[in-house]
């Protein structure tokens, strides 16, 4: 069962058809279980309400910040996933393994620690089910991801102190969360941090609209923190078969791939430490960007673009401007944007705070972004 396990120690239960039930690990990318009376319910309706809207999100060509004659860089709109990020695929995932399972049904109490997107789509889905949900977060978490929270009913932990052993806020949320598991009756812990439902929801989705819709795909831009997201696309390429060259963009200062712990502005990019996930086998690029680069690709994106989004999704744009001399011509690039920028508006978007952050200078004109 992945009930509350890290990566390493994870089992599901094989259900062979009317034979001897065996142990195993997760198999051809589909988590199997054993089926007992609690599962004899009926079956979760994901069809229905908000929930049918999450996937299938729209993918558009970035005309005017490259132009034709170049490469060509398609962005996968993920931000227009009802919860407004990415993360409603593997809260969704999660959500429906879980159900099938029998480890939680209405009236469980769901606990996650995020930083702001996963808890979101975590709320979006529960309130829809009829189930409670607790998110523990940090003072990184914004006043308006707090807002979206509070009006999705959630319930709000939080963490005032990050852990004194390592200095980062992560393992403090986990260690709240376990105590709060001991604390709420009926309640269970997605983790989102270990649980393959988190990739695997990339894996069976979000890689394979993006190939149905642009044939082959030269270049995947993707940003990592868990590693979920780029874990579930880059092993989907390898299954496949494809030439597609994966690149993981991080953050300055992130831990991921061995760089040095530094100060990080925006959740949702980089982590302080090497996340379950991580498969660095399955990346053939690593692009680092400041907190900077980050503010400037999302006001191109904005002026430019029309286009509305997160941090994570101007770290994307900075790293393509990094690797702009080492993309062939007529390349097919896809982008993948994260979460909507409406959550950074008194943050990557107010100039008062950038000069407050970065001094008086304010990111470059879009026209200089790719110069």
């Amino acid at each position: 069962m992945i009930r509350n396990h890290l990566l390493d120690d994870i089992e599901v239960i094989l259900a062979a058809d009317g034979g001897k039930l065996q142990t195993g690990q997760v198999k051809n990318k589909k988590l199997y279980y054993q089926k007992d009376g609690v599962n004899d319910r009926a079956e979760l309706n994901l069809d229905t309400g908000i929930l049918s809207a999450i996937g299938r999100t729209p993918l558009i060509r970035l005309d005017h910040l490259f132009p034709r004659g170049g490469f060509s860089v398609y962005a996968k709109l993920e931000l227009m996933n009802p919860g407004g990020s990415a993360k409603d695929r593997p809260a969704l995932w999660m959500i429906r393994e879980a159900w099938k399972e029998g480890l939680i049904g209405p009236g469980t109490v769901i606990i996650e620690s995020s930083s702001g997107n996963m808890a979101i789509s975590l709320a979006m889905i529960c309130k829809y089910l009829g189930m409670s949900f607790i998110s523990v977060v940090d003072s990184r978490t914004t006043e308006v991801n707090l807002q979206i929270l509070k009006a999705l009913d959630a319930t709000i932990d939080y963490v005032a102190c990050p852990d004194p052993e390592t200095g980062e806020f992560l393992p403090a949320r986990l260690k709240r969360v376990q105590q709060l598991l001991a604390e709420v009756p009926g309640s269970y812990w997605p983790n989102q941090y270990a649980n393959p439902n988190n990739y695997l929801s990339h894996y069976h989705t979000t890689m394979k609209e993006i190939v149905a819709e642009l044939g082959q795909v030269d270049y995947l831009f993707c940003a990592v923190s868990t590693c979920g997201t780029i874990r579930g696309l880059a092993e989907y390429v390898k299954d496949n078969g494809l030439q597609t060259r994966i690149v993981a963009v991080d953050a300055a200062g992130s831990a991921i791939f061995g760089g040095n712990q530094e100060k990080r502005r925006f959740p949702g990019l980089g982590a302080g430490i090497v996340p379950p996930f991580c498969r660095t086998d399955l990346i053939d690029h690593i692009v680092h960007v400041t907190d900077s680069d980050m503010v400037q690709g999302c006001r191109a994106l904005a002026r430019k673009e029309s286009v509305l989004a997160g941090a994570s999704s101007g770290a994307v744009l900075a790293a393509i401007r990094q690797m702009k001399q080492q993309l062939p011509s007529g390349a097919v690039c896809a982008a993948i944007l994260h979460d909507k920028g409406e959550r950074y508006l008194d943050t990557v978007f107010s100039d008062s705070w950038v000069q407050s952050q970065f001094g008086q200078q304010l990111p470059p004109a879009d026209e200089e972004f790719l110069t």
